[in-house]
């Protein structure tokens, strides 16, 4: 596999909407609280924009997935089967599966990790999962697999906390145990098989084309942003900054919030303050995306086109508000894949080197398909949970 293809895809250290937690993922010289304005030069100048892989990415998002219609944590985009039969399980005895966890630090990944075990609650023939919380520490997520490659495990599943410190634990491990990577990739091919989503151009196209089509030309476009220096959330951007390049829309203002929602809506103030109205907003992620519309409603003037992500109180906001939005996502469903992919591993099936999934969007016309009643707000609609054993109990919802 090319290396190229397990960084880029691999999930930002803010995916999904994460709230406060963003801010501890900065970089060091950006603390959280402070204001900044991004430098709006980039796009295909960016260093993290790579063509190839932009293409690659625009080209998935219009190509038919395989696999069952209902189940898209099942299917997979152009795969390119590998064979399995070396890590065919022998015997007759129960199953134990171990996952190595980069951490439940943001609502994304507890979401997926409800998710997760409900799926390995399915499966009879696991007898033992072990997972290990690395709490977002490389050293620890490293003991964590060296301990996990020492339990006996009969495959193991891998979320790195970040992508080449945790290679060469993966690689060793590897020699050990058929392993699957996913959500955050490494830089070795090592792994039986790597699930993730489209990606980050993907995401960032999605959301800047809405508002291409949404707002008037000559429109002002304020573009919300977590942190910099972050690999999905760049890409997300620089995809962003190409469509609206090829536009007539003025983006005015990029801005980092640091993923605080007090922050957002001060920015929000101070650019319609400062450039007299603001005609369409578009977000790297949606943890601030109420909000930025809050902020509208305080300063008395109607909320304009904006783009957030399949978060409970987003969704909700939308529908209850009559928004003009769109949802673009990083789905939570993927985390069922890992557990799906390592069952047919040591079943000695065929599974994609690279599995990758689709990246489904919430529109006006899918608005009331992800909206679950009685959910909590921070609880992510894509987790492709809402017919499986405890919902919506588990994920903390209300019948």
């Amino acid at each position: 596999m090319n290396r190229r293809r397990l960084l880029v895809p691999a999930a930002a250290l803010c995916a999904g909407a994460l709230l406060a937690s963003c801010s501890s993922d900065a970089p060091p010289d950006s603390p959280a609280g402070a204001s900044k304005s991004a430098d709006t030069s980039d796009g295909k100048d960016s260093k993290f924009f790579e063509q190839a892989e932009y293409d690659r990415q625009m080209k998935l998002m219009d190509t038919e997935p395989e696999g069952p219609d209902a189940k898209p944590w099942e299917q997979m985009l152009e795969p390119e089967m590998t064979d399995t039969a070396e890590y065919k399980k022998k015997g007759s005895g129960g199953t134990h599966l171990c996952f190595s966890n980069a951490g439940v630090f943001n609502p994304w990944r507890q979401v997926g990790l409800k998710t997760m075990k409900a799926e390995v609650k399915q499966h009879k023939e696991i007898t033992k999962f072990t997972e290990l919380d690395a709490q977002g520490k490389d050293d620890k997520q490293i003991s964590d697999i060296q301990e996990l490659t020492g339990k006996g495990c009969d495959a193991l599943i891998v979320s790195p906390n970040t992508t080449a410190t945790l290679t060469p634990a993966v690689k060793e491990a590897c020699g050990k145990v058929p392993v699957i990577v996913f959500d955050r990739g490494v830089e070795t091919d090592c792994a039986v098989t790597f699930v993730n989503p489209i990606g980050g151009y993907a995401y960032g196209a999605v959301a800047a084309d809405f508002l291409v089509d949404k707002v008037k030309p000559k429109g002002k476009i304020l573009a919300l942003r977590i942190s910099p220096g972050v690999d999905v959330l760049e890409n997300r951007w620089s995809a962003a900054k190409v469509a609206f390049d090829k536009s007539e829309l003025d983006v005015v203002d990029v801005k980092f919030t640091d993923g605080d929602t007090s922050k957002a809506k001060s920015i929000v103030a101070d650019a319609i303050s400062r450039h007299g109205q603001i005609d369409g907003v578009w977000m790297d992620s949606g943890a601030t995306a109420v909000a930025a519309v809050e902020a509208f409603e305080d300063a008395g003037v109607d909320v304009p086109p904006i783009t957030g992500e399949d978060q409970q109180d987003f969704l909700e906001a939308w529908k209850d508000k009559k928004l003009t939005a769109i949802a673009p996502a990083y789905p939570t469903f993927q985390w069922r894949t890992p557990v799906i992919a390592a069952l047919r591993i040591l079943d000695g099936k065929q599974v994609p080197k690279e599995w990758k999934l689709p990246q489904p969007t919430v529109t006006q016309d899918t608005l009331d398909t992800y909206l679950e009643d009685g959910m909590p707000p921070l609880h992510y609609a894509m987790c492709g949970c809402d017919k499986m054993p405890g919902f919506p109990e588990a994920w903390g919802g209300k019948k």
